[in-house]
């Protein structure tokens, strides 16, 4: 029997998410783990007299598998397939539906990791090649949703049982977004009308000028789970440190401990890390605009109060706050561009606190009104 949470989510994803309308061709991705809300999907796709792009993989991106990331030579990976970059320039609207059966093995369309036998050369010209195609999304000219299904692999991830993970994906996901959304643009208000952002912290003393950069709100119209607040700190701006040392740092396959980062001027200056510290200065060395942050967001989600080593939900636990090295968001005024997009986050729930423009307005990861 389908769990019936099966149906209230794909109407989520389809209606509040995308709004999808009669006649729109949906790119959708997955991997076969999903097949109970992918038919779900395809029959409220039918209901709404759209069309489905459907695309599947046993393991790797929306594009691409990962057995031929491995083993495609360098110059094919960096050129895109002209019938992907048709779909991505024309299609209606785009449903990612990560799904893994390991996540050390891929769920490589959310950037989860593509597993670390794969190379970071591969990893960089695959991302580079389909950068330009997929900057619609990045603009935010078509819908798009980046969403999760209950696999074992992300259950044990988690450190839970399926049917625990399971309640604890669809707590996060099925709320009453339209509230949500209230709540939390009251705080992306403060940060709209603020010139800077510090965030203090174990090891952390950050400052972010913010000026004349809009806030926006991730509450059911973006990736699912939402619940965040998000901007982009104009880019010359970062001054100080960050330690992220409560959580490790998940980035292409591999998990990274105990990462320090010290910026001046907006880049970073000084970085280490207590494992993985070569493959960090590897990755911030992957273009010039990796050692800037593209966007600084703050986690709102009620639903999601445990870190499962998923940066999807991670990001959006209460209390916390994240930092994206790399590229930004154009339409909300970010200029930094990059071949990465790295979320690495910090827990603020025990002595930290988030000032604007010296103004305490959130301590110990709960709001001041």
């Amino acid at each position: 029997m389908v769990d019936a949470r099966v149906e209230r989510y794909a109407e989520l994803l389809l209606d509040t998410c995308l709004g999808v309308q009669r006649g729109w061709q949906v790119l959708v991705w997955s991997t076969p783990w999903a097949r109970p809300l992918l038919e779900e999907v395809m029959r409220q796709l039918g209901i709404r007299g759209a069309y489905p792009l459907l695309r599947l993989t046993f393991s790797g991106g929306l594009l691409y598998h990962r057995a031929w990331l491995a083993h495609a030579p360098l110059e094919v990976i960096s050129k895109p397939a002209s019938i992907d970059v048709y779909a991505l320039e024309q299609c209606d609207a785009i449903l990612s539906i990560a799904a893994p059966e390991n996540t050390d093995d891929g769920a490589a369309a959310a950037g989860v990791g593509l597993g670390a036998d794969i190379g970071a050369g591969r990893t960089r010209a695959v991302r580079r090649a389909y950068r330009p195609p997929g900057a619609r999304l990045h603009r935010d000219d078509v819908p798009g949703v980046l969403c999760w299904f209950p696999t074992p692999a992300l259950a044990q991830d988690a450190g839970m049982s399926l049917p625990a993970f399971q309640d604890f994906l669809y707590d996060s996901c099925l709320v009453d977004w339209e509230a949500e959304h209230k709540r939390i643009s009251r705080h992306a208000n403060l940060f709209g009308e603020a010139e800077e952002v510090r965030i203090v912290g174990a090891g952390t003393d950050l400052r972010l000028c913010v000026a004349g950069r809009r806030a926006d709100v991730d509450a059911g119209t973006g990736n699912m789970p939402g619940g965040e607040v998000f901007l982009c700190p104009v880019e010359t701006s970062a001054q100080g440190t960050i330690a992220f040392t409560e959580f490790p740092a998940q980035w292409g396959g591999r998990e990274l401990r105990g990462v320090r980062l010290r910026f001046s001027e907006g880049r970073v200056v000084d970085a280490s890390a207590a494992t993985e510290e070569d493959f960090l200065l590897q990755t911030l060395d992957t273009d010039e605009g990796s050692r800037c942050i593209g966007e600084l967001g703050i986690g709102c989600n009620p639903g999601i109060d445990r870190y499962i080593r998923n940066v999807y939900f991670d990001e959006k636990m209460n209390g916390t706050v994240h930092v994206a090295l790399g590229g930004g968001f154009e339409y909300l005024g970010g200029t930094n561009t990059s071949a990465i997009h790295w979320d690495i986050v910090k827990d603020l729930r025990s002595g930290g606190r988030i000032e604007l423009d010296g103004k305490i307005i959130q301590k110990d990861g709960v709001w001041i009104d």
